[in-house]
């Protein structure tokens, strides 16, 4: 990590794995701000309402931390949604809203946070995307779509703007533990455990560890690359 303390954005920083990511520039002594829609954030964020599929309010919330702290530094897209259902049931708006968010949403924040750094000549873009996005998952098409797209234009920025000392990359989270896993049923939870080859959930920190270390120093030469956090669940795909 750099000495001083950088503007790092967060969104979805209010619960979960985002929260979990906040709280590790935190403890790196950064000045962290999350956005969500509810307005909850960690101890010693600055917290914003925004909507990533909005972005007027992106827009905004950019403008409040520029503000407060100066150009953002790193960015984590971080907010999703899902609506999981069989192929046949889904409907047009299940797909367009998934995407709207986990896609263009990551596009929206993106755009944005590109502005300043152009400007620094500086820039770590992290986005959170899934095991799922590669691995593929039965009722899942349109949460597939948005996390295997975000590979495509990480990739595509680091093409962009790799030269003016900006990296992009993709950190593809697996199954962590949450209140989403927690209420599985014991039976699907051991079918899930058992794919993977640590033969354990992995934990929110795990992958704030991860992207800490993608938004360091330590991490400047690697852009357009997708870090698995999943046990070894996905092995590559």
């Amino acid at each position: 990590m750099g000495e001083q303390a950088r503007t790092v954005l967060v969104t979805g920083g209010n619960r979960g794995i985002g929260r979990s990511i906040a709280e590790a520039f935190i403890a790196a002594g950064d000045n962290v701000a999350i956005t969500s829609r509810s307005g909850d954030a960690p101890d010693g964020a600055l917290a914003l309402a925004a909507d990533v599929t909005d972005s007027d309010s992106i827009d905004k919330a950019f403008a409040q931390i520029e503000e407060k702290f100066g150009p953002v530094e790193v960015v984590v897209a971080n907010a999703g949604i899902n609506k999981d259902t069989l192929l046949m049931r889904m409907s047009e708006d299940d797909f367009t809203d998934v995407i709207d968010t986990n896609l263009t949403g990551a596009f929206r924040v993106m755009k944005r946070a590109a502005r300043g750094m152009i400007k620094l000549k500086r820039g770590r873009v992290v986005l959170i995307s899934s095991v799922v996005g590669l691995y593929g998952s039965p009722g899942q098409v349109n949460y597939a779509a948005s996390k295997s797209g975000l590979i495509g234009m990480a990739r595509s920025l680091t093409r962009e703007l790799g030269s003016r000392g900006v990296t992009a990359n993709v950190v593809a989270p697996g199954f962590i533990e949450s209140d989403m896993t927690a209420e599985l049923p014991e039976k699907q939870q051991k079918t899930y455990l058992d794919s993977i080859p640590a033969g354990r959930f992995g934990t929110p920190d795990d992958v704030a560890a991860t992207v800490r270390w993608l938004a360091s120093d330590d991490a400047a030469y690697i852009s357009g690359a997708v870090i698995p956090v999943d046990g070894g669940l996905g092995m590559g795909h």
